[in-house]
């Protein structure tokens, strides 16, 4: 899923050229599977703290599938948010109900778990943008959609042996009791601030990059750049997560997240931008499996499933707002309004999550 997504994320600039949609369709589109994956995860989510997590699983693949398929036929800007929000939606179903099997497989080492499957899905992330822009410039757009289609059809025998566990004595309407408790709201804003450069950077990375003059094979390089210090320090940074103070390490990581993407918007050189790239990277692949912890610790394993569920969505709700304001500022304003805009939204989301998380998400 995570490769399919990378793929999409990889061809915005080419589907900008190929069908000539404008700097706010793209987003539009980039936006379209945010908007699907927070519907599915604030409605399905719970369902895998219940015991029906292998059955998330296998619904949210087969409209995986179902989407990808669609894509090697998309010919306008409707078909393709049609397809997003298949592929988003699919992807909305499966991750609550994997997140819930990290944490129940072990949970004395619930942190390095998720590290694992953070990075797991950081190899998707990386294989997908080289792959996709090799496969784009064989055989043009829909080649890389038909081979994500074949992908995820493989990993269908492997979704159907799945077994998740549910909570014995599930919460009782889970996410109005999870929204009360002042920690989740700690972790929410700290959701919004990773997720509002998420937004941002998947809806206009590939056209900013490509608008300094890079080539479609060189933004390839580029995210996977990005991807591959993740695959590498997340598996350590969910131990060490799981050790420490959570909130004073994610105030570190995100806060150096602001600093590198303040420093995108005074940067011109595709090649000096590579630098704050990979430090952004590493602190994205620290803020992951942390933040991730941190909901797993404020919601409890009554609602564990229904915690990472209302954080996913919280967080994709604020990535599509995030893809469509990118998208129309950066086409009014200019890439160094969208960076600066965006970090400064960060830094108020820090104070807030501070806020309301010291003393709760403090403890280890």
């Amino acid at each position: 899923l995570m490769g399919g997504y990378a793929a999409i994320f990889t061809l915005l600039a080419q589907l900008r050229a190929i069908f000539g949609f404008t700097e706010f369709e793209v987003g539009a589109i980039t936006a379209s599977a945010f908007l699907a994956g927070f519907f599915a995860q604030i409605t399905l989510s719970r369902l895998a703290d219940t015991g029906h997590g292998a059955r998330l699983m296998k619904i949210g693949m087969a409209v995986s599938i179902i989407g990808a398929g669609w894509m090697c036929v998309a010919d306008s800007l409707t078909a393709w948010i049609l397809a997003r929000v298949l592929l988003g939606f699919g992807a909305g179903a499966v991750r609550p109900a994997m997140r819930r099997l990290a944490f129940v497989i072990n949970p004395a080492k619930a942190g390095e778990m998720l590290g694992r499957l953070a990075a797991w899905e950081m190899v998707g992330f990386l294989v997908g943008p080289i792959l996709s822009s090799v496969l784009f410039e064989l055989g043009g757009i829909t080649l890389p959609f038909f081979c994500l289609t074949a992908v995820l059809l493989a990993v269908v025998p492997f979704v159907l042996r799945v077994t998740i566990p549910g909570s014995e004595a599930p919460l009782e309407k889970p996410m109005r009791a999870l929204l009360k408790r002042p920690a989740m709201q700690s972790c929410i804003a700290l959701g919004v601030a990773f997720y509002l450069a998420v937004g941002a950077f998947d809806a206009l990375w590939a056209l900013f990059i490509s608008d300094l003059g890079a080539s479609q094979l060189y933004i390839g390089v580029t995210l996977s750049l990005f991807t591959l210090p993740m695959i590498l320090v997340a598996p350590v940074a969910g131990r060490y997560a799981s050790q420490h103070n959570l909130l004073r390490l994610l105030t570190k990581s995100l806060g150096l997240a602001v600093i590198m993407i303040t420093s995108y918007a005074f940067i011109d050189s595709i090649w000096w931008i590579c630098l704050p790239l990979v430090i952004h990277a590493i602190a994205d692949a620290v803020s992951m499996p942390a933040t991730q912890l941190a909901v797993g610790k404020a919601s409890g394993e009554t609602a564990l499933a229904a915690g990472q569920g209302l954080f996913g969505a919280v967080g994709l709700i604020v990535a599509a707002v995030a893809s469509l304001g990118g998208g129309y500022l950066y086409q009014t304003a200019g890439a160094a309004a969208v960076w600066i805009t965006v970090a400064s939204a960060m830094i108020v989301c820090l104070a807030f999550a501070y806020w309301r998380g010291r003393g709760l998400l403090e403890s280890t």
